[in-house]
């Protein structure tokens, strides 16, 4: 008799909890998850009515630094989306308010300027005015005709330049960009500090300064989320952008196929990934930057067919549940928003009601989240 109500007590608990359980794993509605990502943008649009305007914190930039580059790359994606003609003027506006220029200028090889050249680039193929990309073009081309390979010393530097490359091969019908960009890349994953990529880790120091023997408090290899973040969305936009039988793809799947794996792992129970990765200890707590850049990179691998539903689904739509219950405010705002920095403990305290030194890239990784999101099918 006790073994029987045992096995009804079991019985009616999976029952009970099945429903939620497939319900918390469940693709959103894709209304839902546009509404949540035109309630964050409309958010910084209205903040931001004239998008080239200077930003002034510790001191003045100009609207076409990195940060608004981030923001613009997801932005694009919300307008493929929606194909809203205002969105489509904002980004235009942005590009001509900054006369299609570069941060640092043409003749700098910094890649976090040419961020904002992914946007030109874009803008550049709906309607192909020769000013959008002469900037971006000679920054670029610089860098190809050049043997110099050790620019790319901190792996922020992929996200922010890499696509570029890949258009620009695209756009010319012209590997060497390709090939120029893979011999940048390589430098940092397997040269730059030793070797700023460990593949018995699947992920990612963000520079020399973090390789071993540097630790976390807890005596951790220190991987900062948002480091490993970007370098996820390099791999992601590039694959995209380049034919599929462009000889660099194999390397690139194979190491984005290897960070998904790491990543899974590392996840919080809350669907959050800590901003130091493998070290609770080390600023713990929920952060969206990264949690939504490995979103971006989980459900593009899921929409691809790249990575079983099974395993991916329940982490991808955790964590995007997690970002727009705890992150998202009425308002638009978003929380749990690191600002600027290079490790963990920039950019601190990471709070619900913290507002970082800038708003526009970390909306830019929502937005990337959300269009992946968004196309994930039931």
């Amino acid at each position: 008799m006790m073994t029987f109500l045992k096995t009804t007590i079991y019985t009616l608990l999976l029952l009970v909890s099945t429903p939620t359980l497939l319900s918390s794993q469940a693709i959103p509605k894709k209304q839902k998850v546009l509404n949540q990502m035109l309630l964050a943008n409309t958010y910084f649009m209205q903040k931001w009515p004239d998008p080239a305007k200077p930003t002034v914190t510790d001191k003045v930039r100009t609207s076409n630094l990195w940060t608004r580059g981030v923001y613009y790359e997801g932005f694009m994606e919300l307008y493929k989306i929606t194909n809203d003609p205002t969105l489509l003027q904002y980004a235009i506006d942005w590009g001509n308010g900054n006369n299609w220029s570069l941060w640092f200028g043409s003749e700098s090889r910094h890649a976090d300027p040419m961020c904002a050249g992914e946007t030109y680039l874009d803008l550049f193929a709906m309607d192909p005015q020769p000013k959008r990309i002469e900037a971006i073009e000679k920054a670029v081309n610089a860098m190809v005709n050049s043997e110099k390979s050790n620019d790319w010393t901190w792996i922020d530097a992929l996200q922010m330049a890499m696509p570029v490359f890949a258009k620009f091969a695209v756009l010319k019908n012209d590997m060497k960009y390709a090939e120029r960009m893979h011999d940048l890349y390589l430098h940092t994953k397997n040269i730059e500090g030793g070797g700023l990529y460990n593949p018995k880790e699947g992920l990612w120091w963000r520079d020399k300064d973090f390789v071993p023997p540097y630790k976390t408090p807890g005596g951790k290899n220190c991987y900062w989320s948002r480091g490993n973040g970007w370098v996820v969305a390099a791999l992601v936009r590039v694959m995209d952008i380049l034919p599929k039988d462009a000889p660099q793809q194999e390397e690139y799947k194979k190491t984005y196929l290897e960070m998904m794996k790491a990543l899974i792992p590392l996840q919080r129970k809350d669907g959050f990934w800590n901003v130091s990765l493998t070290d609770e200890t080390d600023f713990g707590g929920k952060e969206l930057t990264g949690t939504a850049l490995f979103v971006y990179g989980m459900a593009w691998g899921i929409n691809k067919g790249w990575l079983s539903k099974k395993e991916y689904l329940p982490p991808t739509v955790k964590a995007w549940n997690a970002m727009t219950k705890h992150s998202l405010h009425p308002s638009g705002k978003l929380g749990f928003v690191q600002g600027t920095g290079k490790e963990p403990k920039d950019g601190q305290p990471v709070t619900y009601d913290s507002t970082p030194n800038f708003e526009d890239f970390g909306l830019g990784c929502f937005l990337l989240a959300g269009s992946e999101v968004y196309r994930l099918k039931k």
